[in-house]
């Protein structure tokens, strides 16, 4: 193996243990949830799942877990609850 390829080999390695170096800005996956798979996505600074709850209060457990999942990975607005999910004080 080339030693140019060794080093970008280790860097990656280097990379894959900081997750903080990376922010997606808007992504789409399949989630598999424990009934059916889902189309969950984040773009244009919001979240968007094709699952019955999310069109109610605009985060559900397919969401969630991703922010979970993915954390730093995350830009902040892409972490913040939805208003329609805070609790009137």
């Amino acid at each position: 193996m080339q030693s140019s390829l060794i080093g970008k080999i280790q860097k990656a390695h280097l990379y894959a243990r900081e997750p903080e170096r990376i922010q997606f800005q808007e992504f789409q996956t399949t989630f598999r949830g424990e009934h059916d798979s889902y189309d969950v996505a984040f773009r244009g600074g919001s979240w968007h799942c094709s699952c019955h709850f999310f069109p109610t209060w605009k985060t559900c457990s397919h969401v969630m877990a991703l922010q979970k999942l993915m954390g730093v990975m995350l830009p902040r607005e892409a972490m913040l609850a939805p208003e329609s999910t805070l609790v009137a004080s």
